[in-house]
C-alpha cells in the first residue's frame, strides 16, 4: 500500500505491539473504582426537549458524576415500539455533545443515541471532584500524582456509568449496547469496552490514550504539550506521573475488549500516533475486529463512516431484540 511514513512503515504498523507499563495493582484498583462507582445512586434528571421531527423523542438526561459533578448528555430515542439497540457517543478533548442533529443519522435508523458532555469540559457537565496537586492548561495533568484523583480515571468511570444509565431505560435492549466516539472520545469508547462486559460494539475512531510514552516521543501536538509542560516544571514527578498515566493507557486496557470492535486510523495522524493505535488494536483478543487504515489522512472523524453503519446495524440493529 503507498503511504507516507511518518511513524513506522505499514508492515512493523501491523504487528507492532509497544511495551505495556501496568502497575502490580491495575486489576485491582480498577475493580475497586468500578465498586466504589457502583455504591454511588446515579439520581438521573431528564427534561423533554421539543423537536421538528416526529420520529424520534429528544431529552435533554443528567446523572452523578463519579466523585463529584453531573454528566449532562442527549438521549435521543425513536418513538416506534421498543426495546431498541443503543450507541453511546463520547466526544473530543475539549469538546462537547454537539447538536441533536448530528445524531439524526443513527437515530433515524432505529437506534437510541445517549451523547454524553465530558466532565468538566466545553459542554454542560459539571465537575466537583478535588484535584489535590497542582496542574499545567487543560485537563491531562489534573490530579495527576494519585490515579484516585486522576481525571482521566475520573472521566473512564463516568463513560461506565453512562451505560449504567442507558439500560435503566425501557427503551433500550440491554443485551444490544455499542459505544462511539472520535480522539478522546474514541479512546472512552475503547476504555468502556474494556472496564464493562455489557457493550457488544465498540465503534472508535482515531483513539487517544492509547500509549503516552510513545506518543511523546514523535509529537509535540497539543494536548500532549500539556504533560511536557508539566513535566518540564516538576520533572521530580515525572515518575509518579507516569505510573498515574499507566492506569488509563488503552495498551494496557485493550486486552479486556471481546465485543466486536471497529476502529480507524490515519498514517499521517500527529496527534493519535498510528503506532500507539496499532499497538493498543492489536492487543484486543475479539474475535471479531478490524482496523480501518488511511494511508493520507492525519486526525480525521467519519473517514469510515459507511463501514461504521455496517457494523453497527450488523451487530446491534439486525439481530432480534431480547424478548
Amino acid at each position: 500500500m503507498l503511504s507516507f511514513v511518518f511513524d513506522m512503515p505499514l508492515e512493523q504498523l501491523r504487528t507492532c505491539l509497544l511495551p505495556q507499563s501496568k502497575p502490580d495493582d491495575f486489576d485491582v484498583f480498577w475493580q475497586e473504582r468500578l465498586t466504589e462507582s457502583k455504591k454511588q445512586p446515579l439520581d438521573p434528571i431528564s427534561e423533554p426537549i421539543p423537536y421538528p421531527i416526529p420520529e424520534i423523542r429528544v431529552e435533554k438526561v443528567s446523572f452523578a458524576a463519579f466523585d463529584g459533578g453531573r454528566i449532562v448528555g442527549w438521549f435521543i430515542s425513536p418513538k416506534a415500539a421498543g426495546p431498541h439497540p443503543a450507541l453511546v457517543f463520547y466526544h473530543g478533548y475539549s469538546g462537547n455533545r454537539g447538536n441533536v442533529s448530528n445524531y439524526l443519522l443513527w437515530a433515524l435508523q432505529g437506534f437510541v443515541c445517549f451523547a454524553i458532555d465530558v466532565r468538566g469540559q466545553n459542554g454542560e457537565s459539571s465537575d466537583w471532584a478535588q484535584y489535590p496537586s497542582g496542574r499545567s492548561s487543560g485537563w491531562m495533568t489534573a490530579g495527576i500524582l494519585d490515579p484516585k484523583t486522576y481525571y482521566f480515571v475520573r472521566a473512564y468511570v463516568d463513560a461506565v456509568r453512562a451505560l449504567d444509565y442507558v439500560v435503566t431505560r425501557a427503551e433500550v435492549d440491554g443485551a444490544r449496547i455499542g459505544t462511539a466516539g472520535c480522539s478522546q472520545g474514541g479512546g472512552l469508547s475503547l476504555a468502556a469496552c474494556s472496564l464493562d462486559k455489557r457493550p457488544a460494539l465498540c465503534l472508535s475512531e482515531v483513539p487517544g490514550f492509547c500509549h503516552f510514552k510513545r506518543t511523546l516521543e514523535i509529537t509535540r501536538a497539543a494536548p500532549w504539550t500539556d504533560l511536557i509542560s508539566y513535566f518540564q516544571l516538576h520533572p521530580e514527578n515525572i515518575e509518579i506521573a507516569e505510573r498515574t498515566l499507566s492506569y488509563v493507557e488503552l495498551n494496557n486496557l485493550t486486552e479486556r475488549i471481546t465485543c466486536p470492535t471497529l476502529i480507524s486510523v490515519g498514517l499521517l495522524d500527529e496527534l493519535c500516533v498510528p503506532s500507539s493505535i496499532f499497538s493498543a488494536y492489536n492487543r484486543i483478543p475479539a474475535t471479531e475486529k478490524q482496523l480501518d487504515v488511511f494511508p493520507f489522512n492525519g486526525h480525521q472523524a467519519a473517514l469510515n463512516i459507511e463501514n461504521q453503519i455496517t457494523w453497527a446495524r450488523r451487530y446491534l440493529l439486525e439481530i432480534p431484540a431480547r424478548k
